[in-house]
């Protein structure tokens, strides 16, 4: 979200002191935690550099940029945005999120989102989510689908929280990426991190990079592309997006990440059917997990998405 840009010089009696302790001191906005996760979103700056952790000592003399969130709404309203809910019990949801819908509000975002699809069904969502973000344990980037997990009690929240820090969730992703990788059955291990020019942008070994892991077989190869099954172990900010275009074969649709050379091919055919595609060609798949209350396994497959299946009907007719 965008707001206020909170200014400070750094005097000599903050000398020492970290980062996130001096802006929760100066600005009572945000408690320390609350800064630590700004910096760690790249919204604090020091001498025109983002700052790359919530730990840094500050020396005097520095100059500290910072981006204060606007206040959230004090309650969100429901909307009639229609769900497709793949599995509901009393202590969580399963969603098929469809292309273009946002997860949460923020970033400017205050209606129209996930969140405000599932009060206007009048789902409870557990209040341990945060203000903007009630019931949301993990989310979806706006022009991928597929499925979210939703907790309706605290409990539930709590518990899916531990199980995805535990990498006890298991996530499975379809993507059709530009070309052709190398080997078709892979591994890709690459700390993700802020990118340093753009802090709008995740980027392998960016600032305050974590460690991420990536796996992937071929499906299918197509004309200029390849459908892939890919598991995530972690579970970084647009972590398929980065490692495949990092590897040079960015997701189709992926303006942010460079997926988008089909303004270049020759073929008519292939270059109407990527061009009009208008997503991220991302589909979040199938999700097994153990149930956070009663530890029954579950596991939840959302259907292959149509504007994805009649893009690789295309391709397979292109010359």
């Amino acid at each position: 979200m965008s707001g206020a840009v909170l200014r400070l010089d750094v005097g000599a009696e903050a000398a020492g002191q970290r980062l996130d302790a001096f802006l929760a001191q100066r600005a009572s906005a945000l408690t320390r935690s609350g800064w630590k996760r700004r910096i760690e979103g790249g919204a604090v700056s020091i001498d025109g550099r983002v700052a790359e952790k919530a730990s840094l000592p500050l020396k005097a003399g520095m100059s500290v940029r910072a981006e204060i969130p606007e206040p959230p709404p004090a309650a969100i309203a429901g909307e009639a945005i229609p769900l497709t809910i793949v599995y509901e019990d009393p202590h969580l949801a399963v969603v098929d999120k469809p292309a273009g819908l946002v997860t949460h509000p923020g970033h400017g975002r205050t209606t129209g989102t996930l969140v405000h699809a599932l009060v206007g069904r009048g789902m409870r969502l557990a209040p341990a989510g945060g203000a903007l973000r009630p019931g949301i344990v993990h989310r979806l980037d706006k022009d991928t689908s597929g499925l979210v997990l939703v907790a309706k009690t605290d409990a539930a929240h709590r518990a899916l929280v531990g199980a995805f820090a535990r990498r006890e969730v298991k996530k499975t992703y379809d993507a059709l990426v530009w070309g052709r990788p190398s080997p078709a059955t892979g591994r890709i291990d690459e700390a993700i991190g802020r990118s340093r020019a753009d802090r709008t942008r995740m980027a392998v070994r960016g600032a305050s990079a974590r460690a991420a892991t990536t796996l992937y077989r071929t499906v299918e190869t197509l004309p200029s592309c390849t459908r892939l099954e890919v598991d995530l172990v972690t579970g970084r900010t647009h972590q398929i997006r980065v490692h495949f275009a990092s590897r040079k074969h960015p997701v189709l649709g992926d303006a942010r990440y460079g997926g988008m050379p089909w303004r270049h091919l020759r073929d008519a055919t292939r270059r109407e059917a990527i061009g009009s595609l208008g997503r991220l060609a991302l589909h979040a798949r199938a999700i097994a997990l153990a149930h956070p209350i009663t530890g029954a396994p579950l596991s939840l497959v959302a259907p292959f998405p149509d504007a994805l299946a009649a893009l690789m009907a295309a391709l397979r007719r292109a010359p």
